[in-house]
């Protein structure tokens, strides 16, 4: 099976295909995928610790000391970021003091990295929970993801280790009031003798009705980048992407294909 874990709390700056320069900081256990999801196309390989599940996590304290290390060090290069950025190895929102981070984060990159946007990369599962949904409203940038049209797609590609009602999901994106980039993979191929393909008309028809209605400030359309743990999927080429990506800006929604 594919892994692809980050073993440190704050690492980078790596190039991202999204962000530029990116700094990126990791709330999660840094040798293990701690998810609300079991996306079939994750890098980091299939779930095994879900909430709930016993796992080693930094304290918030922690994490605003080695993020503080690290800007020192990066002003020193003149090697600045121009986002920094929870990822890492599963759902960042997942960390009890996530909106404590989000607050020594924002002051960290206010004192040494200025023209550092400050972003999450997310999958929408914890912005029911108020303390999150305010913390990302502070963000520069709050990326959300939304991969599929229908609830049924949405089972098989993300895959939620937990129920999780697609639709009320789709609610709460709206709920931002576009103070959200909807970040959106697509792919095809097989999954458990079961089709996979987000490209499908019926299945755009749906994912376009879901953008008009959050109106994103933007969206984000790519395909896979890296091996997945399911060994039978398939990028969407670039041409496609465009395809899908010009019904988009036909929606008067600004869009990016990666």
């Amino acid at each position: 099976m594919p892994v692809f874990l980050f073993h440190d709390v704050i690492f980078g700056p790596v190039r991202s295909r999204r962000l530029g320069l990116s700094l990126g900081i990791n709330p999660l256990p840094t040798h293990e995928k701690y998810c609300t999801f079991n996306c079939i196309y994750c890098e980091c390989g299939w779930t095994e610790k879900i909430p709930g599940d016993m796992v080693s996590l930094p304290t918030r304290l922690q994490v605003r000391e080695f993020l503080e290390q690290k800007l020192k060090a990066l002003v020193l290069e003149e090697h600045l970021p121009d986002a920094l950025t929870f990822a890492g190895n599963g759902e960042p929102t997942l960390h009890p003091d996530f909106p404590g981070i989000v607050d020594d984060t924002l002051a960290l990159r206010d004192k040494y990295a200025p023209g550092a946007k400050v972003t999450v990369l997310s999958n929408a599962s914890m912005i029911h929970d108020q303390k999150v949904f305010r913390s990302l409203l502070k963000l520069d940038n709050n990326i959300q993801k939304l991969d599929a049209g229908s609830g049924k797609l949405f089972q098989l590609i993300n895959n939620p280790v937990q129920p999780e009602r697609f639709e009320e999901m789709i609610l709460d994106l709206k709920k931002f009031n576009g103070q959200v980039i909807i970040q959106s993979l697509f792919l095809k191929g097989f999954y458990k003798d079961q089709s996979v393909d987000n490209t499908t008309e019926e299945e755009l028809t749906a994912w376009l009705k879901h953008i008009e209605f959050i109106q994103p400030q933007k969206v984000m359309i790519y395909s896979l980048d890296r091996a997945t743990p399911s060994h039978h999927l398939e990028k969407v080429p670039i041409p496609e992407l465009e395809k899908i990506a010009e019904r988009v800006r036909k929606l008067n929604i600004r869009v990016n294909v990666y």
